[in-house]
């Protein structure tokens, strides 16, 4: 999943009073980058390959893994480029929430097409339940979103890390290291408030719940 090629001169729309304004690139260079690297799309396209590996046991989990990337990574992340070059976003980040309901319904829309997919062709559970997981995931913070700002940079990060480590090994914790990074970059170029950050990563390591009924 993603909301996120980047125009970063852009000022956020004033009608989210909440929406802080962000530094123009050369003031957090480092914050640019990691936002940049760690963006939804990349996370889920290196993580899911690894996750459908993991829950079919054999390499016949990649293929789903890799239609599961496409379905909540790929797709999202060109609708946004498509619309962001017809003007209608300033850049990838959409910092103004209340433009964002037209990607998560893009998102809950192509995951959920994904997972009747994988239903028809017999994909292994775990994988499954990991669109399931990102789904419900992505109805949360579409409710969220109507009131309040929440991250959604920071609840994929979690969320994929959490994934990995309920399908895969608990090993996987420790790269909760690269989700302390996502959020500090968010907040250092000011598209997020630290509470926003924080409640993306929560909503995003509650994910991982889905496999409890695997």
């Amino acid at each position: 999943m993603t909301t996120d090629t980047t125009n970063t001169t852009d000022t956020p729309s004033t009608t989210d009073a909440e929406a802080p304004q962000p530094y123009v690139t050369p003031d957090r260079p480092w914050a640019l980058a990691v936002t940049n690297i760690l963006q939804p799309r990349n996370i889920i396209l290196a993580a899911m390959p690894g996750i459908g590996l993991a829950t079919a046991g054999d390499w016949t989990g990649i293929p789903w893994g890799l239609l599961a990337a496409l379905c909540a990574g790929l797709i999202p992340a060109g609708y946004i480029e498509w619309r962001r070059k017809r003007g209608a976003w300033g850049d990838r980040h959409v910092v103004d929430r209340t433009q964002r309901a037209p990607i998560f319904f893009v998102i809950l829309g192509s995951i959920g097409t994904g997972a009747l997919a994988m239903v028809l062709g017999n994909a292994p559970t775990g994988i499954l339940a990991t669109m399931l997981a990102l789904w419900v995931m992505t109805v949360g913070i579409l409710i969220i979103n109507t009131v309040w700002k929440i991250s959604v940079d920071a609840a994929v990060a979690s969320g994929l890390v959490a994934l990995l480590a309920a399908a895969h090994s608990p090993w996987w914790l420790p790269a909760y290291t690269l989700v302390a990074a996502v959020c500090w970059s968010r907040v250092a170029l000011t598209y997020h408030t630290v509470a926003q950050t924080l409640a993306g990563t929560a909503l995003g390591a509650s994910t991982a719940a889905a496999f409890l009924f695997v």
